[in-house]
């Protein structure tokens, strides 16, 4: 079926192509009321890497084409974790590596490994983020980490050689890839809040069986199920992105499928309230950091942790919204934040997500509802 293309000239006052299969719903110019926004985030696979290779990605290519896709999105620094705070916090907090939240200046630990750089930024973040935004509103959040060690853990990666675990490859779990302990109201939150906010994919079943997902969620597969892949001498077949980048990607692709269809056969999803599953990726790899632009609204080339993390791809799979639609728009973090935001009626825009004036707008044509 052909994809109903969004027109910039049109602005936000989008003609999308509903549920109805209609390719002239009316005008939606304001964000819906969401109450479920659960994101799945993917790792360092650039747009070309991964739209360019339909044979690695069927479920993506199939996502992509039934619901809503944002063409032109992109990330905010290299490494990963700026990127995870940006999404939360709307900024990187001068955060340009992948250093555990405890790192500070000058800190000699095997898991701040760049502290003794020069400009090298406090870890542990003091700012607001969306987690307390969500607490000020009454509304929920959660962390649902695979291989996670325990609820609420604050270990940087898992499992590690002081601390192995029979049948788990080395490092499943990264830190890195949850920003939400990163930020000083929730890595020193007492349990058992830490330990309801941050749990594994054992929680993520029963509370789409049980329907007490939270309002917000993300999700994050293993290292080895979200394309990051692994170089230790024990990650399993498939996992090797050196050696197997189209395996790691079609691992990465089937967890995917597995994630957004246990979402769609809960109670949370067939509910009349709005729900949406964002699909996204951290930062493009390798290859397509040297060619093309790396980002948008705002971001500096110069800058260190805000020289654009490249074009990836994002997805929104709403049960009530756009279908076999692309929004050609620049995106980046900060307009997810923003929108999340927006879905959740909360009208303070966190760091960058407030920068209109760069081009930093909600994603409202892929969240518009049908009437």
């Amino acid at each position: 079926m052909k994809l109903w293309k969004f027109k910039p000239a049109l602005g936000l006052a989008i003609l999308s192509a509903m549920a109805t299969g209609s390719a002239s719903a009316a005008p939606q110019q304001t964000m819906p009321v969401y109450n479920h926004i659960f994101v799945i985030v993917e790792e360092n696979k650039g747009y070309d890497q991964i739209m360019s290779h339909p044979q690695w990605t069927p479920v993506i290519h199939r996502l992509a084409q039934e619901y809503a896709s944002a063409t032109q999105f992109y990330a905010e620094a290299h490494s990963s974790e700026g990127n995870y705070l940006a999404m939360v916090g709307g900024d990187t907090f001068g955060i340009h590596d992948d250093d555990a939240f405890y790192c500070h200046a000058g800190v000699k630990d095997r898991f701040c490994e760049d502290s003794a750089k020069p400009g090298y930024a406090d870890h542990d973040v003091t700012s607001r983020s969306l987690m307390d935004q969500l607490a000020d509103k009454g509304l929920t959040w959660k962390g649902y980490f695979e291989d996670i060690p325990s609820p609420g853990s604050l270990m940087p990666r898992w499992p590690v050689p002081d601390y192995p675990s029979r049948g788990v490859a080395s490092e499943m779990y990264a830190a890195k890839h949850n920003a939400f302990v990163s930020f000083r109201s929730v890595n020193r939150e007492p349990y058992p809040g830490l330990a309801w906010h941050m749990v594994g994919f054992n929680q993520l079943d029963q509370d789409l069986a049980a329907d007490t997902m939270p309002n917000y969620a993300q999700i994050i597969a293993n290292q080895c199920n979200e394309m990051h892949g692994s170089d230790k001498p024990d990650a399993p077949a498939g996992c090797r992105e050196d050696a197997d980048e189209a395996n790691v990607i079609k691992r990465g692709d089937a967890e995917i499928g597995v994630l957004v269809d246990k979402i769609m056969h809960s109670k949370v999803w067939s509910d009349p309230g709005n729900t949406a599953i964002i699909l996204t990726f951290d930062e493009n790899n390798k290859t397509e950091r040297s060619h093309g632009v790396q980002g948008c609204c705002g971001y500096d080339p110069n800058s260190k942790a805000n020289f654009g993390g490249g074009h990836i791809v994002t997805i929104v799979i709403t049960n009530h919204g756009p279908r076999h639609f692309e929004d050609p728009t620049p995106y980046n973090h900060y307009s997810l934040l923003r929108t999340t935001e927006a879905a959740f009626g909360i009208d303070e825009y966190l760091g960058h997500a407030a920068d209109t004036d760069k081009g930093v707008v909600t994603m409202t044509p892929l969240f518009a509802v049908g009437r």
